[in-house]
């Protein structure tokens, strides 16, 4: 179950029953890697033996496209976040608004209003590099504090390393950066991928090239180094603009295609705009 709140709205009463208390983790939880997911895992077995409700609490905005003139790009959009948020098992996702308000709140505040009053916590779940509240203020340290004073557990988890490497979304954007998305995507625990409307192009990939193509409207995820990439792609049915199909490499199979994907500018039909072109190697159907 995916709720959003502001700041002004969190008293509103949630369609899920909260009474036993819960077990939340907050985070951004951008790109929902391995570290992310054993922080998710973590909360599940801890409101298990305790009865509780486990709780992801995120935010939209992310905090640093408030805070900062030039924030790093996401590794997801906002709705395959939540959709990997919601799938990760947590009875509730409670996205909240991102203000310059909410980032003033001490962190005192902040855990009163957003954690006890409204999801009348009993366990705080945090990472190894986790801090809310103003000016950062709200160190696990802080945290464990107030926990003490108010009552409830704070766990927090130390940070997870693949192959002697770190996961974080800080490290999987650099990887992205280099181009090395099998790198990126072993920190990730899951094939990173591009999900995106398919628009109409200039209508001449198809004919030169002899199998259909498919061009991506921009997105709000980052995008890897410019290169051709061998993908798999899934085309399948979109509500919404009369181009009903969307590109889902994370579909299982039989959806699933080979395909050859370029991010760059267009090298086949010259200079233009950053594009996202797929080549479907084996698909008849009609992408628009």
């Amino acid at each position: 179950m995916i709720i959003t709140r502001t700041l002004e709205s969190l008293d509103q009463p949630f369609p899920i029953d909260l009474s036993p208390g819960s077990c939340v983790t907050v985070g951004n939880f951008d790109g929902v890697h391995l570290g992310h997911r054993a922080l998710l895992s973590l909360t599940l077995e801890r409101a298990a033996a305790t009865g509780g409700v486990p709780v992801a609490v995120t935010f939209a905005p992310h905090p640093l496209e408030v805070l900062t003139p030039h924030a790093p790009p996401r590794l997801t959009t906002p709705e395959t976040r939540l959709a990997l948020l919601e799938a990760s098992g947590m009875a509730l996702v409670l996205l909240v608004s991102f203000t310059p308000e909410l980032a003033a709140l001490p962190p005192e505040t902040f855990v009163r209003r957003v954690l006890l009053d409204t999801l009348n916590m009993r366990e705080l779940l945090i990472g190894y590099d986790f801090t809310l509240g103003k000016g950062r203020s709200g160190t696990p340290e802080v945290l464990a504090r107030i926990g003490k004073a108010e009552g409830f557990r704070v766990d927090r988890l130390e940070a997870l390393s693949v192959h002697d490497e770190v996961v974080s979304s800080t490290r999987i954007r650099d990887l992205l950066r280099q181009g090395q998305v099998w790198e990126a995507s072993t920190l990730l625990g899951r094939l990173y991928s591009v999900q995106g409307e398919v628009v109409h192009g200039k209508n001449r990939g198809g004919r030169l090239l002899g199998f259909p193509t498919a061009n991506l409207a921009p997105t709000s995820a980052m995008l890897p180094k410019p290169g051709v990439y061998a993908t798999l792609a899934t085309p399948s049915e979109s509500a919404g603009s009369g181009l009903p199909a969307v590109l889902d490499p994370t579909a299982p199979a039989p959806d699933t295609r080979p395909a050859v994907t370029n991010i760059g500018y267009n090298p086949t039909f010259g200079p233009g705009a950053l594009t996202v072109e797929t080549f479907l190697m084996d698909f008849d159907g009609d992408l628009y």
